[in-house]
């Protein structure tokens, strides 16, 4: 299973911000963030996008990658904060505010999702899929053997005769 990031230092927004649009694409294949991101109007968004497709780059290149870009997809994406820029912006009477201009690290991790193992029947043929439900997840357990009326009336018999003592 091959997996890859990409990491873009001193991006001009703030960590939490970028973290909202991160959360969008955590866990999506990478086509399907791909379209979220170029849909969201953020404008780290386009930061972002440029990021992942870094990190799909990335994971090409490796040896070992099966060559099929719709098995990846983002397992992980984080902003780390960077360093602030400090600026002074005037005030009223003389004096002045501090104005931080804040950056961010995006970072960017995606994986390739293993092959579904088909299970193959002894004919040779693939087995079929079950139907969906409750009853399909589970075996039905067995049913234990019905036991005699007798028995069942021989025994609440002794428990009825030591109530009445």
């Amino acid at each position: 299973m091959i997996e890859s990031h990409a990491t873009a230092r001193y991006v001009r927004t703030s960590a939490q911000k970028a973290g909202l649009v991160l959360a969008l694409i955590r866990g999506k294949d990478v086509n399907g963030a791909l379209a979220a991101l170029k849909f969201a109007r953020k404008s780290v968004a386009e930061d972002i996008a440029k990021v992942l497709r870094s990190a799909i780059a990335n994971a090409q290149n490796k040896d070992g990658f099966s060559g099929d870009v719709d098995r990846l997809f983002v397992s992980a994406c984080y902003a780390n904060q960077g360093p602030s820029q400090k600026r002074v912006r005037p005030a009223p009477m003389g004096r002045a505010f501090r104005v931080l201009k804040r950056t961010a690290h995006l970072t960017v991790h995606v994986s390739e999702r293993p092959e579904r193992i088909k299970a193959i029947a002894a004919d040779g043929e693939t087995a079929p899929k079950r139907a969906r439900g409750s009853a399909a997840k589970r075996p039905s357990e067995p049913k234990a053997a019905a036991e005699p009326a007798a028995t069942k009336a021989a025994a609440a018999e002794p428990a009825a005769t030591k109530a009445k003592e």
